[in-house]
């Protein structure tokens, strides 16, 4: 998609701290953290949001909670628990429409978040 942030992102064109890849998935620290761990989890292929997500999908789903999974152990934030959530809609405060996730933790979140 041409005018998507994180689409630039995953092509170079844009640049962000990088902390996982593979073949579905890019992972970067998010500019505006929320909590002292706060990385945006997004699929490679550009998806909009969770409304637009199709049976086909589900193997790139599988790779992102692995992905964050993963980076929530190499982060040290595993055992102590962290918070794996997406926006949908700008009343949920999705600023961004390709589909990410927020992988944060660091700290005791509180609950309602919001």
């Amino acid at each position: 998609m041409e005018d998507c942030l994180f689409c630039k992102i995953v092509a170079g064109q844009i640049p962000a701290t990088i902390i996982y890849q593979d073949a579905d998935v890019v992972a970067f620290e998010d500019i505006n953290p929320q909590a002292p761990r706060h990385v945006l989890v997004i699929p490679r292929r550009h998806i909009p949001s969770m409304t637009d997500i199709t049976s086909e999908d589900g193997p790139v789903l599988a790779s992102i909670y692995m992905a964050a999974t993963k980076i929530a152990r190499e982060l040290g934030i595993a055992e102590s628990g962290f918070r794996f959530l997406t926006n949908v809609g700008p009343d949920a405060g999705q600023s961004v429409f390709h589909l990410h996730f927020h992988l944060l933790g660091g700290r005791r979140l509180g609950w309602p978040p919001g």
